[in-house]
């Protein structure tokens, strides 16, 4: 890698570890979540707020901006820390999350917290909204792209397929999708519950440009990403192969920590095995 390249990938791995951190400290504190599929998203997220995605987090409303939208809205935790780094939201109300009266609700709400374009969490929808914004934004003759985050389990969807098929229909090369390939989802592994394999055979027969990358390797994805940039009259889908709970041994590969929130001790394994120190108390304090 070139000096350069060796800053920024250097950059964005801070910037996980930082978000990563968040993640199980938000989580700890409100003794409820998803930890599994915002862990196994980090990397994709991070690359996107870090270096892909065109943003003023002092203007959130700004009409060029680039669209995130997160389908597959329990990942909450990590859409809401990389907000945080970013500078849409306060650091210190990350931990708020779940609480009674706070902003950060269990899945994303449109209207409520800056940088979140979209209400998500009943699955299958998100691809559907990122059409419909990268149509208009098409229409409005705006300059945007729009990126959605897909998980493989709500590829069992088939409001994902309506959408997929649309977007081929009406040439929407300003919409790239990117699905965490992490092959467990709440009841298991996704072969088991429903298989929607094979992913690239399907994403290509419904018109959709087609990329395989390793989702934890930075390189991977900013290839990934430049690539759909080049691709102007169909969309583009990046194939990012995950590990669900990433970055804790004990939540990886593990279909139980799909919706589990760690115990204080469970937390400061956790927080030690990131790299962030043991030293998160919370305010709740709740018992081991």
């Amino acid at each position: 890698m070139s000096e350069v390249q060796d800053e920024l990938i250097g950059g964005l791995q801070t910037k996980a570890q930082a978000i990563r951190e968040d993640i199980i400290k938000m989580l700890a504190e409100a003794r409820s979540g998803h930890p599994g599929g915002s862990l196994s998203s980090v990397e994709i997220v991070t690359a996107l707020y870090f270096h892909v995605l065109r943003l003023k987090s002092e203007d959130p409303q700004w009409p060029d901006r680039d669209r995130f939208i997160l389908s597959k809205g329990h990942a909450a935790p990590l859409l809401y820390a990389a907000l945080a780094e970013r500078g849409f939201i306060p650091r210190e109300e990350l931990l708020t999350l779940r609480k009674l009266g706070t902003r950060l609700q269990g899945h994303p709400p449109w209207g409520m917290v800056p940088g979140v374009e979209a209400s998500t969490g009943s699955l299958g929808q998100g691809l559907s909204m990122g059409l419909g914004t990268a149509l208009a934004g098409r229409l409005d003759r705006r300059n945007y792209r729009v990126y959605v985050l897909l998980g493989d389990g709500e590829s069992q969807e088939g409001q994902v397929w309506e959408a997929a098929m649309a977007a081929a229909h009406y040439r929407a090369g300003n919409l790239t999708a990117v699905l965490d390939f992490n092959g467990l989802q709440i009841d298991g592994p996704i072969t088991e519950v429903m298989s929607p394999l094979p992913f690239p055979d399907k994403w290509r027969s419904f018109g959709w440009a087609v990329r395989e990358v390793d989702g934890h390797d930075f390189q991977d994805l900013i290839a990934a990403f430049d690539w759909a940039k080049t691709i102007h009259d169909m969309p583009s889908m990046i194939i990012a192969r995950t590990v669900k709970g990433k970055g804790v041994s004990f939540m990886e590969n593990a279909a139980g920590w799909h919706g589990k929130a760690p115990d204080m001790k469970q937390t400061a394994q956790a927080l030690a095995e990131i790299g962030a120190g043991t030293d998160f108390k919370g305010d709740n304090k709740h018992a081991e």
